[in-house]
Order: structure tokens, then C-alpha cells, then sequence
């Protein structure tokens, strides 16, 4: 372990504390660092990585290749399909690092995080190009993933200090020296999706360390090299070997293991409904050798609704139209936070659908490297299930853009899609596609939207573009989703800002990025000492 550092020789100070600014994509010169970061990025492809398990390499008889979505001839890397023995090797050093990682003193653990923070801010240009070519997102997305990283570092650094410092005051009681603290859990399986590729393996991860605890994280298949992109920064920034344990496999084989494992303690897992509920039956099961309950963040999908009044102004119709456009369409569609049904006023939907459907025709879809505002989606097994979900929305509903494949000699890419006439029961009113597929429906007051919004068996995110303060209000109380936002889109959350987290099948209701997450990762322990005999 590293020499002691007390608060007074940290680097940090909760007053200079603010969210991490976006690069300005419209500097020429950053522009040009991203694609000479991409250059660079694409004279290392293909390279082969090791699994990490107690600060060790490790490698497999079996690989996973990392391919470019948008590109089918760059294979981004060669990656380890880890084996069950592995797995088993990477709870016993996380178990084994737990013994001295808990103990370690708050500040030395969030001094490592603020210095992380650091070293991504100096290595960002080289995050992100690895990320459009792994992942297919444009500069824009792909600057965003690597920013909310470097808050998720310093915001859950900080709030962990703060629970430290602040310990929750109990009753006073005659006789008696009461007070109450939190111990971490013990070994935390990661399983993060593709879709925000460092910033959420990263998220979830940070949560679980700054609080003491260790870490397996296994990636997802799709994004295992932004997952060695963290493991490598931890790593520069002085986390102790076996601390985190980078797991690259298959999840029916060495993620299911760990989910069954005695020894880990809690899963955080961000990805499907169907993944998710499988984890949370699971992780119910006490097996033999377990001490504990197992504790389980699920955070899964969404069918997440705007709805749009009927406005007046002209300029703030326009605005609803763009906001619209980027939450339905940004990254393809590929957030759970996405757009993914409109819910239009009857006296503004033709107007609306006029302005709104000229746009999307102007959409640019093409490489990420080439910075197109959409690029492909994640993969093939992906590319025909929202094919699927199309060929469903032809028959029941009407095409108005869309609908198509494109550029299939290159990679994953499908037009933006738009349907209208469709019910609120219909499959793709009700399903999550995740992809870039929008489903329109008309409503006649403002009951009835809230009624439709609220009607599928999700609830992560909403939005209201509203001129009339008592539909904003009504909203308030009744739109039930975990992020609602008024009159802006509803992508984007911002750590510390915009707490992220859903109800119902879209999750356990934990907000990430917000002040009460990190005590899903702790248990608070409650102290008494008689004092007056």
C-alpha cells in the first residue's frame, strides 16, 4: 500500500468541485487531435489483451474479437474468453485484496480517483478515439462517455469523503457513547453493457472501490477495450493489484458463475430486462458457503415517451422539434434513455410531423470516424432484431421514413425510422427496441398523454415541452418515470446533476450520479459504549 495521505494533502477541495466541460467541437484544433487520436488508434488494431485477475496477466485457449461495427475489416482488439477457473482465480484475489482495500483510510482510496480523474482528462483524446472505433459513436457521444467518466471519479470520490465526514447523528441516550458508520460489502461483480463504454463499467465500478470494496468487472463482449481502457488508468493511478480484476467472457459461462458465487457479495448490472431479472432471480439463491443476501443493482431498459403540448411559439416549437430529433436519434438510438415514442398534441402534430420528418430525411448516417451524426448500430444480432421490430411496425402501423439498411458492404447501419397511427398497445409502443426507431402517437389533452406515457411496464425517462404551467405541474406528479425533464430533451443526464435511475422494469430504483448511490455499496453498522456505569 501506498504511504498515508491525510485530508490536508489532498488535491481536492469541494468548493472547486464542477461537472467536466464537453470538448468544443467546433475548435478546428480539436477536431484535428481526435482524428490524429484515431490515426494512432488505427495503427495499434488488433492488438491482443490479457485478462488482469490479482495484477497478473492472464491469457485463455478461447477469444473474443472486438469488432468495429462500422467498419467490418478493423478487428479493435483480441480479448480472453476467460475460462471457470479464472473466474474462481479472480474472486479469490478480489476476496483476499478486500481485507486490506476495506481498511485502507478514505483519503488515500479517494486521493487514487482524483488522480484517475486526472490522467483520463490528459488521456481523453485517445479514450475517445477507441471508443467511435469500438463502439460506432460519433465525436460528440463519444466525448460526452469519456467526461461523464471523469465525473464519475471525482463526484463519487468526494461524496464518499463527505459520508466519512458526516457521519448520520443519532439520539442522544443517558449513559451511553452512541454512533453509526458504514463498512463496505466485500467482492463486487460488475457486469456493465456496451452502449456507454467507459462510462458506465467505469460508474459502477468507482462506486463500489471508493466504498471499500473490490471489483470483477467483466465487460460486455462488444466493448471489452474500454474496459482494459479503465483497468489501465486504475491501474497508472495507483490502485493495489487485486483491487480490480479485468474478466473479459462470455456471461452464460463465467458471468453466471460469479452471479452464483458464494463469495461475491453484491452485482451491479446495467443492460436488458431479461438479463437483469435473470441475475435478480439468481442472486436469491443462498448457495452453500454463503453468509450473506446477496445485494443486486439491476439498471435495465426503457420506452421512454416525450410529449409535446400544444405550443404556440413558433422558436420553442423548433427547439421541441431539435430536442426530439437528438433524444430519439443520438447514437442511434442505442440509450436507454432514448426517445422512443412521440406523443403529439392534435392541434401541433401535422405542423410538427412537417418540420420534424424534414429533418430526419437530412440526417447523415455513415462512419463514426468521419464524425456522421449517425453511425451503426452494435451488431448484427442487434442490426436484425430492430429489422424485426420494423418489419412489425410496417404491418400494423404507417412507415412514414425509414425502415431500411444501409451501407452493408461497410458496417451495422439502418435508416432513422419513423412510424405514426400507432396505438398505444401496439408491439412497438410497448417493447424496447433499442435502436433508431420512433413510434408517433396523437393524444387530445394533456390526461391522455400522461396516460399513454404511462402505459408500458418501464419507467426510466420522460419529457414534457410545455408552455402551460398546469401540464408542467400535472406532469410533476403523475408522469411516472426515474428522469423526467421539462422543455429539453431526455439523453444526457449529468453526474451529480441529473441523479440516473428508473422505476419498475427499467431498474432498482438506484440513482447513479446522485447523492445516496454510493450506500447501495455499503452497510451501515450502528456502535453503543457505556459510558456511566
Amino acid at each position: 500500500m501506498q504511504t498515508m495521505i491525510r485530508k490536508e494533502n489532498l488535491s481536492y477541495n469541494k468548493s472547486d468541485y464542477q461537472t467536466e466541460p464537453f470538448l468544443n467541437l467546433s475548435d478546428p484544433n480539436v477536431v484535428k487531435k481526435i482524428r490524429d487520436a484515431i490515426d494512432f488508434a488505427e495503427s495499434n488494431l488488433g492488438k491482443e489483451y490479457p485478462l488482469f485477475i490479482g495484477g497478473k496477466e492472464y491469457y485463455s485457449n478461447n477469444k473474443i474479437k472486438s469488432i468495429n461495427p462500422g467498419d467490418f475489416s478493423q478487428v479493435v482488439g483480441v480479448f480472453q474468453d476467460a475460462s471457470i477457473e479464472q473466474a474462481e482465480s479472480a474472486v479469490n484475489a478480489a476476496y483476499e485484496a478486500f481485507k486490506t482495500w476495506s481498511k485502507l483510510d478514505v483519503y488515500q482510496r479517494a486521493h487514487i480517483f482524483f488522480r484517475a480523474a486526472n490522467i483520463l482528462r490528459q488521456r481523453r483524446f485517445e479514450a475517445i478515439a477507441w471508443m467511435i472505433l469500438e463502439v460506432g459513436k460519433n465525436y460528440a457521444e463519444a466525448d460526452a462517455d469519456v467526461a461523464e467518466t471523469i465525473d464519475y471519479l471525482e463526484y463519487y470520490a468526494q461524496q464518499m469523503i463527505e459520508l466519512y465526514e458526516n457521519k448520520p447523528k443519532l439520539l442522544k441516550f443517558p449513559g451511553e457513547k452512541n454512533y453509526y458508520h458504514y463498512l463496505p460489502l466485500g467482492v463486487v461483480l460488475v457486469i456493465p453493457p456496451w452502449n456507454f463504454p467507459l462510462a458506465i463499467p467505469a460508474g459502477m465500478s468507482i462506486a463500489a472501490l471508493v466504498t471499500g470494496n473490490t471489483v470483477i468487472l467483466k465487460p460486455a463482449n462488444d466493448s471489452c477495450f474500454m474496459s482494459y481502457f479503465f483497468y489501465s488508468i486504475m491501474k497508472e493511478a495507483g490502485l493495489p493489484d487485486g483491487v480490480l480484476n479485468f474478466l473479459s467472457g462470455r456471461g452464460s459461462v463465467v458471468g453466471d458463475y460469479l452471479v452464483k458465487h458464494p463469495l461475491v457479495r453484491m452485482i451491479a448490472f446495467t443492460g436488458s430486462k431479461e438479463v437483469g431479472i435473470n441475475i435478480y432471480k439468481e442472486a436469491s439463491i443462498v448457495r452453500p458457503g454463503q453468509k450473506h443476501l446477496k445485494r443486486v443493482i439491476a439498471e435495465m431498459g426503457g420506452k421512454n415517451a416525450i410529449i409535446v403540448d400544444d405550443i404556440k411559439d413558433e422558436e420553442f416549437l423548433n427547439y421541441a422539434v431539435n430536442s426530439v430529433l437528438v433524444s430519439a436519434y443520438g447514437y442511434q438510438g442505442q440509450k436507454c434513455s432514448a426517445c422512443s415514442r412521440l406523443l403529439l398534441h392534435k392541434n401541433i402534430y401535422d405542423k410538427f410531423m412537417n418540420l420534424f420528418v424534414e429533418k430526419v430525411k437530412n440526417i447523415e448516417v455513415g462512419l463514426p470516424k468521419e464524425n456522421k451524426f449517425m453511425g451503426p448500430v452494435i451488431n448484427k444480432a442487434a442490426q436484425d432484431k430492430i429489422l424485426e421490430y420494423i418489419e412489425i411496425g410496417k404491418k400494423q402501423n404507417k412507415l412514414v421514413f425509414g425502415g431500411s439498411k444501409l451501407l452493408e458492404d461497410k458496417g451495422y447501419y439502418i435508416q432513422p425510422t419513423i412510424f405514426e397511427d400507432v396505438k398505444v398497445n401496439d408491439v412497438i409502443a410497448q417493447e424496447e427496441i433499442f435502436g433508431p426507431v420512433l413510434a408517433v402517437m396523437k393524444f387530445e389533452d394533456f390526461n391522455q398523454a400522461i396516460d399513454i406515457a404511462n402505459s408500458t411496464e418501464y419507467g426510466l425517462t420522460g419529457a414534457v415541452f410545455s408552455e402551460n404551467r398546469y401540464n408542467i405541474d400535472k406532469a410533476v406528479k403523475d408522469f411516472y418515470c426515474g428522469n423526467l425533464y421539462i422543455n429539453r430533451k431526455c439523453t444526457g443526464a449529468i453526474v451529480g446533476v441529473h441523479p440516473f435511475g428508473g422505476f419498475n422494469m427499467s431498474g432498482t430504483d438506484a440513482k447513479a450520479g446522485g447523492p445516496d448511490y454510493l450506500l447501495y455499496f455499503l452497510q451501515g453498522r450502528s456502535v453503543s459504549e457505556k459510558i456511566d456505569f
